[in-house]
């Protein structure tokens, strides 16, 4: 099975910055598209990024102007750049990739385990 590692969460002041990595662990043929989302206690999971092989970017309104996911292709890396983090943005950041393929055929629906952002006042 495909595994999705992220790394990058910790504890920031509002203001500050962080970058989020997420990487496959085996050996990938392609990925068409690749996302971040979140979810803070008590809420529902939301988008916060997704980006194409192409480089096509899509936004959560929440995180516009703040936020760039980019990739890097050949590592089936991506990453997401926090600015202007503020509390509201503290939540459980999770991976996404829908749809893989792999020397064993198309696989779906692989999420990370997820890392804490969490961001003080």
């Amino acid at each position: 099975q495909v595994q999705l590692v992220e790394s990058g969460g910790g504890l920031v002041q509002a203001g500050g910055s962080l970058r989020l990595s997420c990487a496959a662990s085996e050996s990938i043929f392609s990925i068409n598209v690749m996302g971040w989302y979140r979810q803070a206690p008590g809420n529902q999971r939301e988008l916060v990024a997704t980006i194409t092989r192409s480089g096509s970017t899509n936004y959560g309104d929440s995180v516009k102007g703040r936020f760039t996911i980019s990739s890097d292709n050949a590592k089936n890396t991506i990453y997401l750049q926090m600015n202007s983090l503020k509390p509201e943005d503290t939540a459980v950041y999770y991976c996404n990739a829908p749809r893989v393929v792999t020397s064993r055929g198309v696989e779906y629906n692989y999420w990370g385990q997820g890392t804490q952002v969490t961001v003080s006042s």
